[in-house]
């Protein structure tokens, strides 16, 4: 229970500095990539006294939004009507977060519609792994995939989230599919881990529509 309560305040925290970019309107045309980063680096620090990540920091705005985590493509420069993501894993006193949002600059209506899409779709698959005794990291992700194409876009992940805990978590060794939310992920989600403790899983949502050149991405706490 404990273990549970410090996931969700290091989560509340990532919420808290979500919030706060916004509010600051920190998200503006003209800016790149990294100046946006660098900024919300420095605001973490200013609220929370955050220096450390468990992650790279992402944020990623037009093409760049097509692409899931471990790419590393050529910096963005934030546009008028544009779409961005931002995906932060700060770590508050040695718990982490692993918080991700999408924001919107201007109203065009499909750019609208991924960031409401990615919101709903992220609850309804948490709705299916709740009502489950036994689901599997494949069965999740493929629900997910599913959910995506139904909403007339395509999952752009190649995992759909990830264990987390106490820093450090398990390592997420990419050839560890069982410590993802992944299609060759067989284990029950919902087993504990090797020491008998209950394990934490985030949950991502990536979709992407390849025509337009534009993605949504959201996550955070799934259990």
């Amino acid at each position: 229970m404990q273990k549970r309560h410090l996931l969700l305040e290091a989560e509340e925290k990532a919420a808290q500095l979500f919030k706060a970019i916004e509010t600051k309107k920190l998200i503006i045309p003209g800016k790149t990539e990294k100046e946006l980063s660098d900024e919300v680096f420095n605001l973490a620090f200013d609220m929370f006294g955050i220096k450390k990540y468990w992650h790279k920091r992402l944020v990623r705005c037009g093409e760049n939004t097509l692409l899931p985590y471990h790419h590393n493509p050529p910096m963005q420069t934030i546009q008028e009507d544009d779409i961005l993501f931002l995906d932060f894993g700060p770590i508050f006193e040695e718990w982490e977060a692993d918080f991700g949002r999408t924001f919107i600059i201007g109203n065009d209506p499909k750019k609208i519609k991924l960031q409401s899409d990615i919101m709903i779709a992220w609850q309804e698959v948490k709705n299916e792994f709740d009502k489950r005794e036994n689901i599997t990291g494949s069965a999740l992700y493929h629900m997910a995939v599913a959910n995506a194409e139904a909403k007339g876009w395509k999952f752009g992940g190649e995992i759909a989230g990830h264990i987390i805990g106490h820093f450090p978590h398990e390592k997420l060794d990419k050839e560890i599919k069982d410590n993802y939310i992944h299609p060759e992920n067989y284990q029950n989600m919902k087993l504990p881990d090797k020491a008998g403790n209950k394990r934490d899983w985030i949950l991502e949502i990536h979709f992407i529509d390849e025509n337009l050149k534009i993605g949504g991405f959201t996550e955070q706490l799934l259990t």
